[in-house]
């Protein structure tokens, strides 16, 4: 079985969309393991991010997931990983197509950084990776 972290940023948890996102997930067919609403540090975003470490969008990025609560959530099912990233749509919520998490509830805000909702793993050693930072007791 599959398992894939799922993290409704600060924008969709202050737009009360954590319901429609869990929602989504949900009526694709996928199961929630485990799930947790955080007020994410610092030391755990820059562990999260490692790999964007010194890029230019770095720091507005850490600031704005630190803006607000998130909501945390491991989701398990066949290819969920491919599915869940088909199911957000394309990081740029502008030109994310309709049906998609990202083209029916986000938009460009014109922020330093893309506020677009979600995040979803992008492959089975980043969701391990970031599973172990979310919920170090799984």
């Amino acid at each position: 079985m599959e398992r894939t972290l799922i993290l409704v940023k600060p924008d969709g948890v202050k737009r009360n969309l954590v319901g429609e996102v869990l929602s989504r997930v949900e009526a694709k067919g996928y199961t929630i393991a485990a799930l947790k609403m955080m007020q994410a540090d610092r030391a755990l975003l820059v562990r999260h991010y490692a790999e964007h470490e010194g890029k230019p969008f770095f720091e507005p990025l850490v600031e704005f997931m630190m803006s607000g609560p998130i909501v945390a959530l491991v989701a398990e099912g066949n290819r969920v990983i491919e599915g869940f990233r088909k199911l957000a749509g394309t990081t740029d919520p502008t030109t994310a197509e309709p049906g998609t998490i990202r083209g029916d509830l986000a938009r460009d805000q014109g922020t330093k950084v893309v506020q677009n909702i979600v995040h979803g793993s992008d492959s089975v050693e980043s969701a391990t990776r970031e599973i172990s930072i979310f919920f170090p007791e799984l």
